[in-house]
């Protein structure tokens, strides 16, 4: 079976990926052992709540690094929602206590520009040509939770960007070699979401 691991660093209750991960047939474990997750055939980072606080928790964990170093060896990493925003160089969430990105990709994270914020529901997403994540799923609908988004999709250049819109259209997933990302959380999705994860397994 292949190996993933969860990354265990405060974020909130992840029960529900590790469920979805199961259910697609891979071996998950849920830790912060970072030799572990460095050493796993995939890593998914997931991410609730404020941009910056988990920033903070990834960056005390040691987070950062075990990533850096898995894309140095081409190793696949998978991140969920702020496990997605915390990939690029910051955001303008509002903070007691600031804190930049990891810097993989160029571009903020901004508030969503809508009627209504949080966007909360099921939204469908528009594939990016060549998405390895959306494969068969162009135009499905997935669940999101969120009030900041990658708005700005221009700024992540040549990587595979597939998008969604709410109230104007911001980055729904993105994927760059072996780092891929989804805003929408895959494990809230149903059928099209284990569909999702399947294709990360499968290609691990």
């Amino acid at each position: 079976m292949t190996d993933v691991v969860v990354l265990d660093y405060g974020s909130g209750n992840v029960r529900s990926v590790v469920r979805a991960l199961e259910h697609v047939g891979a071996a998950v474990e849920l830790t912060p052992d970072l030799a572990r997750a460095e050493r796993a055939n995939g890593l998914l980072v997931p991410g609730v709540g404020n941009f910056h606080a988990c920033m903070t928790g990834l960056r005390d964990a040691g987070g950062g690094e075990v990533v850096r170093a898995r894309l140095a060896h081409g190793a696949p990493t998978l991140g969920i929602c702020v496990g997605m925003q915390v990939m690029l160089d910051g955001s303008d969430e509002p903070s007691p206590d600031p804190q930049p990105g990891l810097g993989l990709w160029p571009g903020s994270v901004h508030r969503v520009d809508a009627p209504v914020v949080p966007h909360m529901g099921w939204s469908p997403v528009v594939a990016g040509r060549g998405s390895a994540l959306l494969d068969g799923l162009d135009g499905e609908r997935f669940y999101f939770v969120h009030s900041y988004a990658v708005t700005d999709t221009g700024a992540l250049g040549e990587r595979v960007v597939s998008v969604a819109e709410h109230g104007h259209p911001f980055a729904a997933a993105v994927e760059d070699g072996t780092l891929s990302a989804t805003q929408f959380h895959p494990e809230k999705s149903g059928d099209a979401g284990l569909h999702l994860l399947k294709n990360w397994v499968s290609s691990l």
